[in-house]
């Protein structure tokens, strides 16, 4: 029963996701207005917004209009619900999995727009900085996941300036931007989140992951050595990786 519950608690969330999504990057409110239909404008009647059923039963098309639905609202949909279910299924009814849920919705909003915008909005770091600070005030049954105040403190500062610190280097050296700011707002608050001594490991493998995905489009040429990619998906893949490696020691 519970397992059902978090699934569909995910559900939920993941449809919500898709809003902050697709809204968050063209500043439009995600709370007091309806789901319409990008193509025709229509309103979204509450039938047809059903996570993932909705999706299924009317063929990845608007109801109205018949124009196509990307199937990422169905991949952050599942996404959120399999997080959710995977979080309950390791940490059970608990702080840790409270902290991990809400985590996970972050994480996925922050992935999608950083994947298609190349921007992560302050809208979702602040908040990330100022939960992962806050929870370290609070004794939680997880300890060598979480840090307590003083190793946050020092991750938060120590994330922020290790990315800028490659920004103004990579600046002074190339006299172009390399990386954004997003990503050390993003660092630093994954820094709040783990304390300093997560941080070698996730930049290492995010960086890692990158290099590996983007490796067959230098080799083909499409991309090189000064195209724009956005970090903040792999950073994210660096922390989920770290949440891992800390759950198996």
């Amino acid at each position: 029963m519970f397992f059902f519950l978090f699934f569909l608690l995910g559900c939920i969330w993941g449809s919500f996701s898709n809003v902050c999504i697709h809204r968050i990057p063209i500043e439009k409110s995600v709370i007091y207005s309806r789901s319409f239909c990008p193509n025709c404008k229509k309103t979204i009647k509450w039938f047809d917004n059903i996570p993932l059923i909705s999706f299924l039963i009317l063929k990845a098309k608007c109801r109205d209009c018949h124009n196509k639905i990307s199937f990422e609202y169905f991949i952050v949909e599942l996404i959120s619900a399999l997080s959710f279910t995977i979080i309950y299924y390791f940490y059970g009814i608990s702080i840790t999995s409270l902290l991990l849920v809400i985590l996970s919705i972050f994480f996925i909003i922050i992935f999608f727009i950083d994947l298609h915008h190349f921007i992560i909005p302050d809208q979702l770091t602040y908040p990330l900085m100022v939960i992962g600070f806050a929870k370290s005030f609070y004794q939680i049954d997880n300890f060598f996941l979480f840090p307590n105040y003083i190793n946050s403190l020092i991750g938060g500062i120590s994330g922020y300036f290790i990315i800028w610190l490659i920004i103004f280097l990579y600046k002074k050296i190339r006299n172009k931007e390399g990386m954004g700011l997003g990503d050390a707002k993003l660092l630093a608050a994954i820094g709040f989140w783990f304390g300093w001594i997560s941080l070698p490991f996730i930049l290492f493998f995010s960086s890692f992951i990158a290099l590996m995905a983007t490796l067959p489009s230098l080799i083909k040429k499409r991309k090189n050595l000064s195209s724009q990619i956005p970090f903040g998906p792999f950073i994210v893949l660096g922390v989920i990786m770290y949440i891992i490696t800390r759950y198996l020691i």
